[in-house]
């Protein structure tokens, strides 16, 4: 399989409780996009992938992108693939921290640009409970606030496209059911509010931009972490082919 190799870097930006790599002893366990840098840097193209808060707010993730960026690619143009909140910190930045000239496309997977249900079930249930945990561990917790559907519309209020940026998305589409008890009460959650959904955000808040693909998957497929099952029945798909293709476009655009 052949991937395109683009003239400036690519950028990847993880979601809610992301990392960029799991460590121990200097070994490394686990990445967040799952063989997607190696296998997109095989081909030559510099890959990047960003390191944020966990769980701070969309505006401190932005800033802490926006820091990594100056820091690994000064001056650079960078097309970024953002991954769930990811894509909501991409937007921030590129708005409303004068990025606009430094990001040539963002491209989406499973992002909540207009929120998810789940988030307002569980800020709704959770907030008393959590709130005192995380002042007490000084663990930030604005980022759960920032995924409701209320707190989204304000977002989209506030922050524009900027118009020589290029946006593009993914979204996933996920059968919920037994076969997947990770994902039953969220999938429930979501469905009955929004409609088909990736088990956690749905198709509708996951469509932005010039185009979106809808992939078949849950949540955390749309970064190779695919479910044996799933995998097994045919619901899902190693995802290199998608990520490839997904460059090629950007290849085809000229970049």
């Amino acid at each position: 399989m052949i991937v395109p190799k683009l003239r400036s870097p690519i950028v990847l930006v993880h979601g809610l409780l992301g990392y960029s790599q799991l460590k121990v002893c200097g070994w490394t366990i686990a990445s967040y996009f799952s063989n997607i840098p190696e296998f997109l840097s095989a081909s030559g193209n510099r890959v990047l992938v960003a390191q944020m808060s966990p769980t701070g707010g969309v505006a401190e993730r932005a800033a802490q992108l926006k820091l990594f960026l100056d820091r690994e690619a000064p001056r650079e143009p960078v097309h970024l693939f953002a991954h769930s909140m990811g894509g909501l910190d991409a937007r921030y930045m590129i708005s409303r921290l004068d990025m606009a000239a430094r990001v040539l496309t963002l491209t989406t997977l499973g992002t909540p640009h207009r929120g998810t249900a789940f988030a307002d079930w569980g800020v709704s249930r959770f907030e008393r409970l959590l709130e005192p945990v995380g002042q007490r561990l000084a663990v930030p917790l604005q980022a759960f606030y920032d995924l409701t559907r209320a707190s989204c519309q304000v977002f989209n209020e506030q922050v524009p496209d900027a118009p020589g940026v290029r946006y593009f998305s993914v979204a996933g589409e996920h059968e919920g059911g037994w076969l997947s008890p990770e994902w039953q009460l969220s999938h429930a959650i979501v469905t009955q509010a929004e409609g088909a959904n990736d088990g956690v955000v749905s198709v509708a808040s996951a469509t932005y931009g010039e185009a979106c693909e809808i992939w078949q998957g849950d949540h955390l497929s749309l970064v190779n972490w695919l479910n044996p099952v799933s995998l097994i029945r045919g619901l899902c798909q190693e995802r290199s082919p998608r990520y490839a293709a997904l460059v090629r476009r950007l290849a085809d655009e000229g970049f």
